[in-house]
């Protein structure tokens, strides 16, 4: 007996989903990587946030760069990806990019956007690993290697 066909419509929504969120790396001249403090976590974490409905990823990092911290910036190479299983209150998978935003100069303005971030650093890459959440401290981890290497780094 042949097998029934799902409609598309039905076939899609079988497929399993995930959140999306995206990020930039910035650095300045010295290397030392730009870090936001949300005023709605304990951690610091690299300007971005979530991807919304439609946006592709890559666009969602300049949305959210532009708004945290007033950064025109276009989102380059794609430096690392990683996927997050299930957590508490999330039930799906989060999937995290980080893309390469460039080098500012010293005297670049920092806006924040105050509704959601409370300050602003430049400082040396080892220390921003440190400083962020340890679990997606490793994203940023393998961005740097990424920008120093070429290609991008898969974190799972």
């Amino acid at each position: 007996m042949p097998q029934e066909l799902l409609s598309p419509e039905q076939w899609f929504a079988s497929l399993p989903t995930a959140y999306l969120a995206s990020s930039g790396l910035i650095t300045d001249e010295t290397g030392n990587v730009l870090i936001v403090d949300p005023n709605y976590r304990d951690h610091w974490t690299l300007p971005g946030g979530v991807v919304e409905d439609g946006e592709a990823p890559h666009m969602a990092c300049e949305r959210e760069v532009a708004e945290e911290v007033g950064l025109d910036l276009t989102a380059g190479a794609l430096l690392s990806v990683q996927w997050s299983a299930p957590y508490g209150a999330r039930p799906k998978p989060f999937l995290s990019f980080v893309f390469d935003c460039g080098t500012v100069g010293s005297g670049t303005t920092i806006t924040l956007q105050e509704s959601e971030l409370d300050d602003y650093a430049f400082v040396e890459p080892d220390r921003a690993v440190e400083l962020l959440f340890p679990p997606i401290a490793p994203r940023l981890s393998a961005a740097l290697r990424a920008r120093k290497t070429g290609g991008t780094v898969y974190v799972s």
